[in-house]
């Protein structure tokens, strides 16, 4: 009976709600905006099942249809986008704290939101002199090291996509500001399991970071400081560290 019960129910308002987030998932893979017959295309369902759940989500605030009759994600999301957020910062700020204990600079963990990198949460070192990202910054993920290796996950066609909307704008002398050269090191990081930035961004100040794996948004995690503390040994031993933080991290967000 326990089974017959458990069938019944996940094919009901289970087996709706399943759907109805597959939706918004595919809708934000795609960019955020879609046609019905293409969500029937992406997800697999008839088209009266994809008209019912859209209406239900528009009807909730969680879509939008545009006058071109596309539908777009809702403004209802940016709350639960926002809550989702602050629960990721009070997640990570543990396993950050431990490797500012480990290695004595200032740690970080940053999301690839659209094309940009935006910074969740930082640990700061506990030196007079150190590197301080406000939590909520926005960069451009070819000059830093959480945005490379993020961006190492991606395929390489996605990759030149975004980095010829951004433009690649030059910061410091440092700054990698062509696709070819940056592709390169997108492939090295892929290999090696980490990235860096060498005074990319910040003239001074180098940084090592690690993709956080099976994560649910693109996340990274990182440690930066300046560059004559910054050793080859310091990153050396900071790349296991990172690694370790980031599967761990990975893990609590199961």
């Amino acid at each position: 009976m326990a089974e017959a019960n458990g069938g019944k129910g996940r094919t009901g308002s289970v087996q709706s709600i399943e759907r109805a987030f597959g939706l918004l998932e595919t809708m934000a893979d795609a960019g955020g905006m879609m046609g019905l017959s293409q969500l029937a295309t992406a997800s697999g369902l008839p088209l009266p099942t994809i008209h019912r759940l859209v209406r239900t989500l528009v009807d909730l605030g969680y879509l939008r249809q545009e006058p071109s009759r596309q539908y777009v994600l809702g403004p209802k999301l940016i709350r639960l986008g926002e809550s989702s957020s602050h629960m990721l910062s009070v997640w990570a700020r543990p396993h950050l704290a431990r490797l500012v204990d480990e290695l004595g600079e200032s740690a970080n963990m940053a999301m690839l939101d659209g094309d940009q990198v935006v910074y969740l949460a930082q640990v700061p070192s506990r030196h007079s002199m150190r590197m301080f990202t406000e939590v909520g910054r926005r960069v451009l993920p070819h000059c830093t090291a959480v945005g490379k290796a993020m961006l190492a996950q991606l395929p390489e066609s996605e990759v030149r996509d975004l980095l010829h909307r951004t433009g690649m704008p030059r910061h410091t002398d440092n700054t990698i500001t062509t696709p070819d050269a940056f592709t390169a090191q997108l492939h090295k990081a892929e290999e090696s399991g980490y990235a860096t930035d060498e005074g990319e961004q910040e003239v001074g100040v180098r940084c090592v970071a690690v993709a956080v794996p099976d994560a649910p948004s693109r996340l990274a995690m990182s440690i930066s400081g300046p560059a004559g503390r910054m050793t080859e040994d310091l990153v050396e031993r900071a790349v296991p560290l990172l690694t370790q933080a980031a599967k761990a991290l990975s893990d609590d967000l199961r």
